[in-house]
């Protein structure tokens, strides 16, 4: 019987954003982005939520609006990198089965879009789970910054992932799906994640999620309405406070 396991909620952050520095802290309707994507996490209910952050001044906003924040290595390449060090400072004893990695630049994602990232994982075939959305707008199917997975159906709102490429794929009719960005890990594959080397397809397609597809390992993609607004550019970030501030 497939049964739910215990879970801690990361949310990865940096500083050095090449677009837009200091993007955690850029205010939006108040508060931190940071904060309103804690906030959001803790909303989902899945798990304790912490922050893993390469800068004190991150660490503090997050205390002051009463979450839990750890600082980590600023050299770290990825956000896998930067959650598993968090990990293994936030729970030495091993007490939690899973980790789910919520983007730190993702503040108006839903609870329930977390919550479906989970969910696969109450499957014990399932080694990493991710999110995808159908793709409805015809000018993301062939845009490169617009990752697609290809899947095939477990059930009615579930894929297992078979690939992730930025090209138009597959081919004839049916729904194409827009892959977002959160992974929750079995916490012995993110172990086995952060210590394989780059795949041959990773590196050409740029998608660190081929890594643990190339070595085997399984990604089963939770299907969800909307895609949620990632954060980059200063024209993402007035987007933000408009939906923000519009939802109250």
């Amino acid at each position: 019987m497939a049964t739910s396991p215990s879970a801690l909620v990361l949310i990865p952050a940096r500083m050095a954003a090449a677009r837009l520095p200091g993007k955690p802290l850029a205010d939006i309707c108040g508060e931190p982005m940071i904060v309103h994507v804690w906030r959001r996490a803790v909303e989902a209910g899945i798990g304790p939520v912490a922050v893993a952050c390469d800068d004190a001044r991150i660490v503090d906003a997050v205390t002051r609006a009463g979450g839990t924040a750890i600082l980590t290595r600023p050299d770290h390449p990825s956000g896998s990198d930067r959650i598993y060090e968090a990990l293994q400072g936030l729970d030495p004893d091993r007490r939690y089965d899973v980790v789910v990695n919520v983007q730190g630049d993702l503040p108006t994602i839903e609870p329930k879009a977390v919550q479906a990232c989970f969910a696969p994982l109450s499957d014990h075939a399932v080694d990493i789970a991710t999110i995808a959305a159908e793709i409805t707008r015809e000018e993301e199917k062939t845009a490169p910054s617009v990752v697609k997975v290809i899947g095939t159906p477990v059930d009615a709102t579930r894929l297992r992932a078979l690939y992730f490429t930025r090209a138009t794929a597959p081919t004839g009719p049916g729904p194409l799906y827009h892959h977002i960005g959160l992974y929750a890990y079995r916490r012995a594959a993110l172990e086995r994640f952060v210590h394989l080397p780059q795949g041959t397809l990773e590196r050409r397609e740029k998608l660190e999620q081929l890594r643990a597809l190339e070595a085997g390992m399984r990604i089963d993609v939770g299907l969800v309405d909307t895609v949620p607004l990632g954060v980059d550019t200063p024209a993402d970030l007035d987007r933000a406070r408009q939906l923000l501030g519009h939802n109250g």
